[in-house]
């Protein structure tokens, strides 16, 4: 852990690697679907911003008072990734499973759009760990 904890480092770095996971979808998509819209590409790069951004931010709470169970910061972030990709699953379905059959085709057994979320979890981790390694994790991040 960090001597200085930051919610504002941890937010910042969330927002930069969700920056370079949109930029990445922003190129790789027209090269596998070429009939995917600008509208949607802009779309991807926007949430990602802001998954990362809210990533960062979840990184305040380590504790579940409901559950009461400790929650390290792999499992926030896992969860929110999966959580949030989940939710844009349901906004942009269409889209998405064009997406997946161009790329999978058909028949192929990574066609539902659902399987966006296993991405929402992965990317979750990745930005989790980062925002966690630069900006701390837990209340503290908060100036408490």
């Amino acid at each position: 852990m960090i001597s200085n904890p930051s919610l504002v480092t941890r937010t910042a770095v969330g927002k930069l690697i969700g920056l370079a996971f949109g930029v990445l979808c922003f190129w790789i998509v027209p090269w596998l679907a070429p009939e995917t819209s600008l509208l949607f590409l802009w779309g991807l790069l926007l949430w990602y911003i802001t998954f990362g951004a809210i990533i960062g931010l979840a990184g305040v709470f380590d504790y579940h008072p409901v559950l009461k169970i400790a929650m390290p910061w792999w499992l926030t972030a896992t969860i929110m990734g999966g959580w949030m990709n989940l939710v844009f699953t349901f906004v942009a379905y269409d889209q998405i499973q064009a997406l997946m059959v161009a790329i999978f085709g058909l028949g192929g057994s990574l066609q539902s759009p659902f399987w966006f979320v296993a991405d929402g979890l992965i990317a979750g981790w990745i930005i989790g760990y980062f925002a966690t390694k630069f900006g701390g994790y837990g209340p503290s991040t908060a100036g408490r």
